[in-house]
């Protein structure tokens, strides 16, 4: 990992139009939809954006969505086959971008073959330590077990089993000696800690330099993190500030969430976001369209790992609803065709590539220093310092012009001002300077 990485999330499924449900699950026919392929088209859209990395939304054998995982040794034949996986990878390593795989460690499928066994065989299964059952408990299986959040088609693992930590690293194993670059662990926070820390210990001996980011919703993250040993954490406290105090146009919520960010900058790297495969997109969750640029830009001048949720970019909608399906619209393939290079980018897009430039080229960003310098409900000045540079953002939600303080001499990189020679920011307006 260096200190420019720069991801492009996308959730391969979705994103190459595959069915909900895999018609190859319970088929012997040998057939496979080499969607994977399909990637390769793209491969210039992300090198143009600027992003240095990708992180694949889960690939491997499912049912359904790709976490009621199957077969993590087996490419999904929605998607293809191992073959055209490490073509994929190969083929963004010569563009110089790594990949990161989204990896299944603390649940399975209920299609997965050693809960298939306990189904069949009940206590007499071999694999009945690798779950959490009850035979006292008789359910619709003639026995109940532990599931995650709820949800029967996800069978928890038993990660007190050493069998399920060997499973675990070997899966990784598999897939680093194939080019992966680094793995998102779904529902890190919901794995013990000392699960994971055996487990990164293990793969960190085969990889030093491995990124391992772990989903974080909520709890403690520097307690999650440091138990853990993993490299960076989802910080969903910073994306909801972001979006809440755009809308609320309530800056102090955002300031607070600022100064626990630095916080855990000084424990972990944070995995920052404005839009993922579970959220509301950002240009729907806004209630103020003019806001969004505003959203991007912090973004990338806070300190952490940004990562751009495909179609972001592009300002694409979507709703994430709580019932059955309610994924689909954020999920989404993209309303563009990556090799029309005639075709028009849409202000979002370029609002994008010149921050994720800004960010490139001031790869100490990842780990400045930040602090607000000036605050009110619907303005913010943010300074964030490293070695030999500081840069200065503000922002204004107010229906009125704002003054903001920039002390220095500093040049304006990225947004606008009322005028060239002043520091006033325009209605609903936002500027970045930076001392080099």
């Amino acid at each position: 990992m260096t200190c420019n990485d720069i991801y492009y999330h996308l959730y391969p499924l979705g994103f190459l139009g595959a069915e909900d449900r895999n018609p190859h699950l319970h088929s012997d026919d040998g057939s496979v939809t080499h969607r994977l392929a399909d990637l390769h088209r793209w491969l210039d859209y992300f090198v143009e954006l600027g992003v240095t990395s990708l992180l694949l939304g889960p690939v491997f054998e499912s049912e359904t969505h790709g976490y009621d995982l199957v077969d993590p040794f087996r490419v999904d034949r929605r998607l293809g086959d191992e073959s055209d996986l490490v073509a994929f990878i190969d083929a963004c390593h010569q563009r110089g971008l790594k990949v990161a795989l989204d990896m299944v460690f603390n649940h399975v499928g209920r299609g997965h073959p050693y809960f298939q066994d306990v189904l069949q065989h009940g206590r007499d299964s071999k694999r009945c330590s690798w779950f959490h059952l009850d035979f006292d408990q008789p359910g619709y299986d003639g026995f109940s077990y532990e599931n995650f959040e709820g949800i029967g088609q996800l069978v928890k693992l038993n990660h007190a089993n050493a069998e399920v930590l060997d499973w675990a690293v070997r899966v990784a194993g598999y897939w680093m000696d194939r080019g992966v670059d680094a793995f998102r662990l779904d529902a890190a926070y919901a794995i013990p800690g000392r699960f994971l820390a055996e487990f990164s210990d293990q793969v960190r001996a085969e990889r030093s330099d491995l990124l391992l980011i772990g989903e974080v919703i909520h709890g403690d993250y520097v307690s999650i993190v440091e138990s853990s040993g993993l490299g960076a954490a989802t910080q969903y406290e910073l994306w909801k500030a972001i979006w809440s105090a755009l809308n609320d146009r309530n800056f102090f919520e955002l300031a607070h969430a600022l100064e626990r960010h630095s916080d855990f900058c000084e424990h972990f790297l944070p995995w920052t976001f404005v839009g993922n495969h579970d959220t509301t997109r950002i240009a729907t969750r806004l209630s103020d369209s003019r806001h969004l640029p505003q959203a991007v830009a912090l973004l990338f001048v806070i300190p952490g790992l940004p990562a751009v949720y495909a179609g972001d970019e592009l300002g694409v909608k979507g709703t994430k609803y709580e019932r059955e399906g309610g994924d689909d619209e954020i999920r989404r393939p993209l309303p563009i065709d990556p090799e029309d290079r005639d075709a028009g980018k849409p202000l979002a897009w370029q609002h994008h590539r010149q921050l994720i430039e800004m960010r490139r080229s001031r790869p100490w960003l990842q780990r400045g220093s930040l602090r607000v310098t000036q605050l009110a409900n619907r303005t913010i000045t943010l300074e964030v310092r490293g070695d030999q540079d500081v840069l200065v953002a503000a922002f204004n939600t107010d229906d009125q012009s704002a003054s903001c303080e920039v002390a220095g001499d500093k040049k304006l990189i990225a947004g606008q001002t009322v005028s060239p020679t002043t520091t006033e920011l325009p209605p609903h307006g936002w500027a970045i300077w930076s001392s080099n």
